[in-house]
């Protein structure tokens, strides 16, 4: 039965410029780690940073990255590469899908390691700066999942299903939940809880970022019990959805550990920056003493001039008030000859 309402898949999920492929799934990818680069600069700089550092450790950090999560995912479906009748050269077509989250964390962070280390800066804050970023770089990711037409749900009739057209691979053309839309609403959320605690509660010492693993592996974990691709189980749950659980756990932990061990948020996350910041401020305070000291020059110059004027005006008066004295002193004494005149 055709659905009245559905989200329809791609019919290809490549263009071809001349012979160049561009690839949905890939670009999605690098869309994501932009906003997550762009997002994380501005971060850094509002916790005293540098411009620029972020995507600078960004250099180590994404290729092993990259390398981590499509590592995890060979290791943990080794057997779609390396079973009878499989081509294990596959296993490094990135484009085709299949990056572990976990394992482009665990490696990626080892990158951002070598990368902050190089430059004398703690590894907790950097990976505080970028939690959120890597949250809607997920968001953004995950719709390479929509190009390629994998990782959806079970089959369903609600108006958001996912319509599946390929039956490569052994998919089965149908309407299914849309896990890949799913998991990326919620990285959205998880990017802007990590962003809204992280100014709530001034959290430092990789405590952001551990806020991050937490929440990502709650919704992680129901999204992973809806999907129906091929997985190793374990006592009945998916791989992924113990490894959500144990990871969840750990970051819970760092999160109590950490908040009692060193409270707070650190007052410097890079080197140097505060010494610039306060050479900046002294040059800034020696410019301003120079030009309060011109300007109250001037002021005193001003007020001397005007003094000199109120006096030369006030000599004037005086010289005035004596000649009109004197007049009269001489109009009196005609007065006085007069009169005696008369009298003889």
């Amino acid at each position: 039965m055709e659905e009245l309402a559905y989200i329809p898949s791609p019919s290809r999920g490549v263009i071809h410029l001349g012979p160049i492929p561009l690839r949905g799934y890939a670009f999605c990818i690098i869309i994501g780690v932009f906003v997550a680069v762009w997002l994380g600069n501005k971060r850094w700089i509002a916790r005293g940073g540098r411009a620029g550092t972020v995507a600078d450790i960004a250099v180590w950090a994404v290729p092993f990255g990259l390398v981590g999560g499509r590592l995890y995912h060979v290791i943990t479906d080794y057997e779609l590469y390396f079973s009878a009748g499989r081509d294990w050269g596959d296993a490094f077509k990135v484009w085709q899908g299949g990056l572990g989250i976990w394992g482009a964390i665990a490696l990626g962070a080892v990158g951002a390691w070598i990368g902050c280390r190089r430059r004398g800066i703690p590894l907790p804050a950097y990976a505080d700066a970028i939690a959120p970023g890597i949250a809607f770089a997920q968001a953004i990711g995950r719709w390479g999942n929509w190009f390629n037409q994998e990782l959806y749900g079970r089959e369903t009739h609600v108006p958001w299903a996912l319509h599946i057209t390929s039956s490569e691979g052994g998919r089965i053309p149908g309407y299914y939940h849309p896990t890949f839309l799913y998991e990326s609403l919620w990285c959205i959320g998880v990017g802007f809880l990590v962003i809204w605690a992280d100014r709530r509660f001034k959290l430092g010492h990789g405590r952001a970022f551990a806020l991050y693993v937490a929440a990502y592996c709650v919704g992680r974990g129901w999204i992973e019990y809806m999907r129906v691709d091929d997985a190793h189980h374990i006592l009945g749950l998916r791989l992924n959805d113990w490894t959500a659980m144990i990871v969840f756990l750990l970051a819970v932990l760092y999160m109590v550990l950490s908040a009692k061990k060193r409270p707070g948020r650190e007052t410097v996350v890079e080197p140097g920056v505060s010494d610039e910041a306060v050479e900046a401020d002294g040059d800034t305070e020696a410019g301003g003493a120079g030009e309060t000291g011109e300007v109250s020059e001037a002021a005193e110059a001003k007020d001397t001039e005007a003094s000199g004027d109120e006096a030369e005006a006030e000599a004037e008066a005086e010289a005035e008030d004596d000649a009109d004295d004197e007049a009269k002193d001489q109009d009196e004494a005609k007065d006085e000859a007069g009169s005696g005149s008369k009298k003889s």
